[in-house]
């Protein structure tokens, strides 16, 4: 076992979840040395070309990782070790949200403007393994037609990309996002919060809903604080001088000023730790990932290790 691979425990944890072969396209390469090899990629940032030997070929390796990012493997990974977690009462619904800028190497550019090739097609799961999640069927993954379509773009930090997450109150990410890095917190707030899907054991629907969220000034305006009204969440979001300054121009007809929890308000620092933790990968810190489906793939496998170890 090197530095950074799945002990047994993970292992033991990680396994009863992934993919199956189906027979027809021949036997995978062991799952764990080749989960191993990307958890390196991913914490090293090194190229896919100079990975160790004992990972296997490097191209079987970049293949796995592609084609999970693809057909949304690592997000169903992270969502069953939520499961585990939660059936344990492990997670705090304290929720908070948030978002980071992500700077792009130059290999990250030049991807080709048409749309990515299809993940090949795989069969459905095996009936003698009933907790492993089935395969999906191909499907075209999102990208193509330029940066922006790829989430790359230029801010104050330059060519970047920006990641949006929601954390949960022991600093876990919930759900990932990632937009070109221009793109304003408040227009992915929604989609963030839609993508927290925990299963439940057993029958029964998965949790999306928080206890209560908590997140800054950027996410201060009238369609958000609608949307957590509709959907009964209790939240903290500290609202904007120039809002306040409409709000008091109008006088009783601006209404009353939202609610606002101090002590809640400073669990916020819980999305920031995420963050903080999320970026100890080094090529999630850092973009070289052309297609920005592959990007968050490369940021969901850093949030499946961070679960598997915290």
């Amino acid at each position: 076992m090197g530095r950074g691979d799945l002990s047994d425990a993970e292992w033991e944890r990680l396994w009863p979840f992934l993919p199956v072969s189906n027979g027809r396209c021949g036997r995978w390469r062991d799952h764990r040395q080749v989960i191993n090899g990307i958890l390196h990629r991913v914490r090293t940032g090194v190229q896919w070309r100079d990975l160790p030997e004992r990972f296997g070929p490097w191209k079987t390796v970049f293949e796995r990782h592609r084609l999970w990012s693809a057909d949304g493997t690592w997000e169903r990974l992270l969502q069953q070790v939520q499961a585990s977690a939660d059936a344990a009462g492990e997670i705090d619904w304290d929720v908070s949200v948030d978002s980071t800028i992500v700077r792009a190497h130059q290999h990250a550019a030049g991807a080709r403007t048409d749309p990515p090739p299809m993940p090949g097609s795989k069969g459905a799961e095996e009936r003698e393994h009933p907790g492993r999640s089935a395969v999906a069927e191909s499907a075209r993954p999102p990208g193509g037609g330029g940066a922006g379509d790829e989430g790359l773009g230029r801010s104050r930090g330059g060519f970047t990309s920006k990641l949006h997450l929601s954390a949960d109150g022991r600093c876990r990410p919930l759900s990932l996002i990632v937009t070109p890095g221009q793109r304003a917190d408040c227009t992915q707030f929604i989609a963030v919060l839609e993508k927290i899907r925990v299963p439940r054991p057993g029958l029964g629907r998965p949790r999306k809903k928080p206890d209560s969220l908590a997140a800054d000034r950027a996410y201060s305006n009238g369609p958000v604080r609608e949307y957590l009204r509709r959907r009964g969440i209790r939240h903290t979001i500290p609202e904007k001088s120039d809002s306040q300054a409409a709000r008091r121009r109008k006088g009783t007809r601006g209404g009353r000023p939202p609610g606002f929890d101090e002590d809640r308000y400073k669990k916020r620092n819980t999305v920031e730790r995420a963050i903080n933790r999320m970026k100890q990968f080094r090529a999630v810190a850092t973009r070289y990932d052309k297609r920005g489906y592959v990007f968050l793939g490369t940021a969901t496998a850093a949030a499946v290790a961070i679960w598997l170890r915290t």
